[in-house]
C-alpha cells in the first residue's frame, strides 16, 4: 500500500475503532471480507450487519454511532494532542505483539514509541502492595535496567506505580499500558505519572482517547502487557488477582512467568506462591531473570 491509501484506511479503521458495539473480533470478519476497507461506505446496512454478526438491536446502536462519528475532526483533535496512532498494518507495530491470541487492531501512544523496539519485560502485582513489594522490585529492577530492559506495567495503583517510578528513580525506561483513553486517566492520582511518562517514556492504549475505562477494559489490556513482553514478574498477588490474569496470558503466549516468594500465610503472598507451585520461576533478585531469558 502507498502512504495515501495506507491513510485511508487507517481512517476507516479508527472510525470502527470508535463504534463501541464492535470488538476486534467483528472488525476482523469485516477485514477477512474487505482487507483494505475500500467497501466500508459502500456495503449495504444488513450486508454489514451479517459481516458482523451483531443482532438487530445492537447493531442499530452500531449504524447510530457510525453515522454520528466525525473521525476527521476526532483524529485532528489526537493529533493536536500530540498522540500517535499505530495499527496492525505499521511497521512500528511490535512483532512480538502480532504473536498473541488476540493482538490489538491499533495502538494508540503517547511518548516516545521507538521504547517498543526495545527488550522489555512486565512487572505486576497487587494494588494493595506493601513494603516488602518496595523492596522486592528495587531488587529486580537494576540488573534488568543495566541490561537495557525497559519496565512493561499497568499505570495501575500500588506495584504497578512502584515498577514505574523506580524504574524512572533508577534512570530507567518505562511503558504503561491503560485501560481506557488518554483524556480521562485512571487511576487520576497517577496523572502526575502519566504525564512525566508522556516526556520521556511511553504510554499506550488498545481504546480510544476520548473513551473512559470499564471494568472489563482492564482484564483484556493484561494481554499487552504481557504481550509485548519476553516475560511477566509477579510480585505480590491475592489468590483472585488480575495480575494472575496478566500471568495467564504471559503462559497462553508461550512467555516466560516469574514470582516474587512472599512470607506464608499473607494474603498478599497467595497468588505469586500459587504461581511457583505451578511452575513459574522463583525469583529473588534481577539476575535470576536475565538467567532464564535470551538477550538478544
Amino acid at each position: 500500500m502507498n502512504k495515501e491509501v495506507i491513510h485511508i484506511f487507517t481512517e476507516k479503521l479508527l472510525h470502527l475503532i470508535h463504534c463501541p458495539q464492535l470488538g476486534n473480533a467483528a472488525i476482523r470478519n469485516l477485514l477477512k471480507h474487505d482487507p483494505t476497507l475500500s467497501n466500508l461506505y459502500s456495503f449495504s446496512s444488513s450486508k454489514l450487519q451479517q459481516i458482523f454478526q451483531l443482532n438487530h438491536s445492537l447493531y442499530k446502536k452500531f449504524f447510530h454511532d457510525f453515522q454520528r462519528i466525525d473521525i476527521q475532526r476526532i483524529l485532528e483533535k489526537y493529533h493536536t494532542n500530540g498522540i500517535s496512532i499505530i495499527t496492525f498494518k505499521d511497521e512500528e507495530y511490535p512483532k512480538i505483539l502480532r504473536e498473541i491470541h488476540d493482538p490489538p487492531l491499533v495502538l494508540f501512544t503517547m511518548g516516545k514509541n521507538i521504547l517498543l523496539k526495545r527488550q522489555l519485560i512486565a512487572v505486576v502485582g497487587a494494588r494493595m502492595a506493601d513494603n516488602y513489594a518496595k523492596k522486592a522490585i528495587a531488587m529486580l529492577l537494576a540488573p534488568l535496567l543495566e541490561s537495557g530492559f525497559v519496565i512493561v506495567s499497568g499505570l495501575a495503583k500500588g506495584t504497578d506505580t512502584l515498577a514505574h517510578q523506580q524504574t524512572i528513580r533508577l534512570g530507567g525506561k518505562t511503558i504503561a499500558v491503560l485501560g481506557g483513553g488518554f483524556f480521562h486517566l485512571y487511576p487520576p492520582e497517577n496523572m502526575r505519572l502519566a504525564e512525566q511518562m508522556k516526556e520521556e517514556h511511553l504510554i499506550i492504549s488498545e481504546y480510544p482517547p476520548i473513551w473512559r475505562p470499564q471494568k472489563w477494559h482492564f482484564p483484556q489490556r493484561n494481554r499487552i502487557i504481557s504481550g509485548l513482553s519476553k516475560g511477566t514478574v509477579i510480585v505480590q498477588a491475592k489468590s483472585r488477582s488480575g495480575s494472575l490474569i496478566t500471568a495467564d496470558f504471559a503462559l497462553e503466549e508461550g512467555r516466560e512467568v516469574f514470582a516474587v516468594p512472599g512470607p506464608i500465610g499473607e494474603p498478599l503472598s497467595e497468588g505469586a506462591n500459587h504461581l511457583i507451585q505451578q511452575g513459574a520461576k522463583l525469583v529473588t533478585s534481577g539476575y535470576d531473570i536475565l538467567e532464564e531469558l535470551y538477550i538478544e
